[in-house]
């Protein structure tokens, strides 16, 4: 495994990551026997980012990964979870709730720090609530040693050009946007490297976009991105190849993004998808993939507030 560092933390984070989201059954139902066994598979396959949320599976995803790493030793990994968001409407970035979750986070994971602690998808709410509370109390909870570093994380490109000149964090947690049919986080490299901000990105698949199975109906992606997704997708399996791993490849293929975050609860499939890491990109594969995605490249959905969304077709 490769690892690379974040930002200006003095993390060196594997380029693969576990995000914990599927261990909270959020997208089918798990066995917590079977979620326990795939963090420490993530572990022995040499990846030591984790990252989990009070919102995944209304706080199952912590409570398991609490049970999870309780077995391991903590220098084994970092930690990062998340505040502010806890459940489909349910956003609350005030002060005092963002220490009351930390706290309530730290408890279910059995833990006395975490690594990062995210403000979780802030394009939700205006900028003021961010910048002059819930920013100011990640750093109080920095400067008494109960998070090692601060963060932001959000859907919209925009969010963080606008956001990130005005405050001082450490990290972003940045989705569906260096994928195969995504690459504009290529668009950030220049602010987060000038600000030495450690650049977190997630889910390489596009939240099921690019899968053989097609996406589930609450994806808020068009129907001509869902085609064509749809398309390449069927491109590959026609060959005998998994779209997952290509996509998997290509988004922790490149080294000016320190780590991608993936998710799963069934132990072979994280360990298959960190080996993948590990072999050559099929060039050909990947050429004719592109060719497929090049009408939506690029292209994505409106998420949160319309001063994050000017710019995007609905």
């Amino acid at each position: 495994m490769e690892y690379r560092p974040l930002g200006k933390t003095g993390m060196k984070v594997s380029k693969l990551s576990f995000g914990a989201s599927s261990i909270g059954s959020v997208f089918r139902p798990t066995d917590e026997a079977e979620s326990i066994r795939t963090v420490h598979a993530a572990i022995a396959e040499g990846i030591n980012y984790l990252d989990v949320s009070p919102y995944y599976g209304d706080t199952k995803a912590e409570a398991v990964l609490g049970k999870a790493i309780s077995q391991l030793s903590r220098d084994q990994f970092y930690l990062s979870t998340k505040a502010g968001r806890y459940g489909m409407d349910q956003f609350d970035y005030s002060g005092a709730r963002i220490e009351a979750s930390l706290e309530e986070s730290l408890r279910r994971l059995n833990t006395d720090y975490v690594d990062i602690l995210f403000l979780h998808d802030i394009e939700f709410v205006q900028p003021d609530i961010i910048l002059e509370e819930a920013i100011p109390t990640l750093n109080r909870l920095k400067q008494q040693g109960k998070i090692r570093f601060t963060g932001i994380c959000g859907l919209p490109l925009s969010m963080f050009e606008q956001l990130l000149p005005q405050v001082e964090v450490d990290a972003i947690i940045s989705y569906c946007h260096y994928s195969l049919n995504d690459t504009s986080l290529t668009q950030l490299l220049p602010l987060v490297n000038d600000r030495g901000v450690g650049l977190v990105n997630a889910s390489p698949l596009s939240m099921g976009l690019l899968s053989a199975r097609g996406t589930p109906d609450w994806h808020p992606a068009s129907q001509e991105l869902k085609s064509k997704c749809q398309q390449a997708a069927q491109l590959l399996a026609d060959r005998g190849e998994d779209i997952a791993k290509l996509a998997v490849q290509f988004s922790t293929s490149n080294e000016q993004i320190p780590t991608t975050l993936v998710s799963t609860a069934n132990p072979d499939n994280i360990i298959r998808n960190a080996r993948w890491t590990e072999e050559p990109i099929d060039q050909e594969l990947l050429n004719a993939v592109r060719e497929v995605l090049r009408p939506i490249q690029n292209k994505t959905w409106v998420s949160g507030v319309p001063r994050y969304n000017a710019n995007v077709e609905a």
